[in-house]
C-alpha cells in the first residue's frame, strides 16, 4: 500500500518559497555605510555568498556520504548513491574557477576602493569551508600553518566551536579507511596474491634495470643516478609488503592509510575491470579529482589574491598569496590515492586470478 504525499493548503509563491525578500537584501555595502558607494563591492559580495551557498551544498553532499558509511556494510547500491554524492561536488567545484574569472573582471584600482573597509574579514573565518576539510579528514596537524596559530583561532565563538566540534566526528578519511580494511578480496582464500604480486613487481625492476644498464644513450652519472631513483622505488614496494616498514612510514607522516587500506585500494585499481571493483574505483577516483580540485581551486585563488593585492597583507592579516599557495600545496587529505600509481605495474604483469577468484568478482548471473 503506497504513502499518500501530503498536500499543501495554500499555494506556494517561488519568491516566498526562495526567501528572496531575505537573499537580495543581504547585499550590505560597507563602502556605503562611509559613505563611498564602490561599485564592485556588490561583485565581490555576491561572489563571496555564492561560494558560501555551494560550500552549504558540498557539506549536504558529504554528511549523505558519511551516513552511508557509517554503516558496517555498504552495499553496492549505496555505493553507487556515494559516487553519485561525490560526482556532484566535483560539479560544483567545476564553478569554482568560473566564479574567480567573474571576480576577476574586477581590477585591483576597483578593489582598492572598498577593501580597507573590510579589516580584519578574511576567507579565514569562513567556518563553512573548515567545516569541508574537518568533514574531509583534514587533521590540525596536516594543515600548513599561519603564525603557529590554531587554524580556528579567527572565528568568532559560536563559529570556533561548531569547526572543532566536526574535528571529534568520524570524518570522511576516516570513514573511507574502515571501507577499504573490510574489502574481502585482499585475502583470497590459499591463492596467495601479494606473493604473486611481489614476484611480477621484480620483474617488472628487474627489466627496469636491464634498460639502465643497457641505453646507449645515458652517461655514467645519469645511469647511477637512475639506478639510484629505482633503488627509490623499490624501497616503496618494500614497504608495501612489509607492515612494520610500512608503519615506519606513517611514523614518518609519509603514508597516512592503514597498511590493509592501502593493500585494498591498490587491488581495486589494479584490478578495477572486474565487475565487482569498478564502482570502487569510480569511488577512489572521485575522492582524488576532489583533492586535487580543492588544490587547484586554492592555487587559484592564490594567483588571484597576487594579482590584486601583490606583496601587501591579506584583509585578515596573513601574508596574502604566498600563504594560500603554500596552503594549497600542502593542505591534501587522499594524498595516499594519489600516490597509489608508486604501485601500478603494467596490465600485462598482473598475476592472473583464478576463475574462481573472477567468478567471485563477477557477476553471478550467466547464461550457461
Amino acid at each position: 500500500m503506497s504513502k499518500s504525499r501530503p498536500e499543501r493548503k495554500e499555494p506556494l509563491y517561488y519568491g516566498e518559497y526562495l526567501q528572496l525578500s531575505k537573499l537580495l537584501e543581504a547585499q550590505g555595502l560597507e563602502s556605503t555605510k562611509v559613505g563611498a558607494t564602490a561599485h564592485d563591492e556588490m561583485l565581490f559580495i555576491i561572489v563571496h555568498q555564492a561560494f558560501e551557498l555551494w560550500f552549504k551544498l558540498i557539506l549536504w553532499e558529504l554528511d549523505a556520504l558519511k551516513r552511508l558509511f557509517e554503516k558496517g556494510v555498504v552495499a553496492e547500491k549505496e555505493l553507487g548513491r556515494g559516487v553519485a554524492h561525490l560526482e556532484r561536488i566535483i560539479e560544483i567545484q567545476r564553478l569554482f574557477s568560473t566564479q574567480i574569472d567573474i571576480m576577476e573582471t574586477m581590477t585591483p584600482l576597483d578593489f582598492l576602493d572598498f577593501r580597507d573597509t573590510l579589516f580584519p574579514a578574511s576567507g579565514f573565518q569562513s567556518a563553512q569551508w573548515r567545516l569541508i576539510e574537518n568533514s574531509m579528514g583534514m587533521r590540525p596537524k596536516d594543515r600548513f600553518g599561519y603564525e603557529k596559530t590554531r587554524y580556528s583561532s579567527r572565528l568568532n565563538d559560536a563559529d570556533r566551536t561548531r569547526v572543532e566540534a566536526a574535528e571529534l566526528s568520524p570524518s570522511l578519511f576516516d570513514l573511507v579507511e574502515a571501507w577499504l580494511e573490510r574489502t574481502p578480496f585482499i585475502r583470497m582464500g590459499d591463492y596467495d596474491f601479494w606473493s604473486e604480486y611481489g614476484l611480477a613487481v621484480d620483474e617488472m625492476m628487474g627489466r627496469d634495470r636491464q634498460v639502465i644498464d643497457t641505453n646507449p644513450l645515458l652517461t655514467m652519472s645519469e645511469k647511477e643516478e637512475q639506478v639510484q631513483n629505482l633503488q627509490k622505488t623499490k624501497k616503496h614496494f618494500a614497504a608495501l609488503f612489509d607492515e612494520v616498514s610500512y608503519q615506519k612510514l606513517q611514523t614518518e607522516g609519509v603514508s597516512r592509510l592503514s597498511h590493509r587500506a592501502l593493500k585494498a585500494a591498490l587491488l581495486i585499481h589494479l584490478y578495477r575491470d572486474e565487475p565487482i571493483l569498478y564502482t570502487p574505483f569510480r569511488f577512489l577516483k572521485a575522492l582524488v579529482d576532489i583533492d586535487e580540485n580543492f588544490s587547484a581551486w586554492r592555487y587559484r585563488h592564490a594567483l588571484m589574491a597576487e594579482r590584486m593585492i601583490g606583496t601587501k597583507i591579506g584583509t585578515g592579516g596573513s601574508s596574502g598569496h604566498e600563504y594560500l599557495r603554500k596552503a594549497a600545496e600542502h593542505n591534501k587529505v587522499f594524498s595516499d590515492l594519489t600516490n597509489l600509481s608508486t604501485f601500478f605495474i603494467p596490465r600485462s604483469d598482473l598475476p592472473v586470478l583464478s576463475e574462481e577468484i573472477k567468478r567471485q568478482m563477477g557477476f553471478r548471473f550467466t547464461s550457461d
